[in-house]
């Protein structure tokens, strides 16, 4: 009986303390990577496309929120 508990204490700890938060981070990190290769594709689309720069500039701005196109225009990019 003891040996259930603990191994229960255990499972319980590794799923909730470790497992999970590991898990969320991953979901993060895939809805990121996802979100940055479907801009790709668009813009990789648009090039085939042979559409004018400016516009696939605008077009690929139009995937970022305002605070991350406004640290897109301070660091250089027009």
């Amino acid at each position: 009986m003891a040996v259930a508990l603990v191994t229960t204490f255990y499972g319980s700890v590794l799923a909730n303390w470790i497992c999970g938060p590991v898990g969320s981070k991953l979901k993060m990190k895939d809805a990121d990577e996802m979100t940055v290769k479907g801009i790709e594709v668009e813009g990789l689309l648009s090039i085939q496309a042979g559409e004018n720069p400016r516009v696939i500039e605008e077009k690929l701005k139009s995937f970022l929120t305002p605070k991350e196109a406004a640290e897109f225009v301070s660091e250089g990019g027009e």
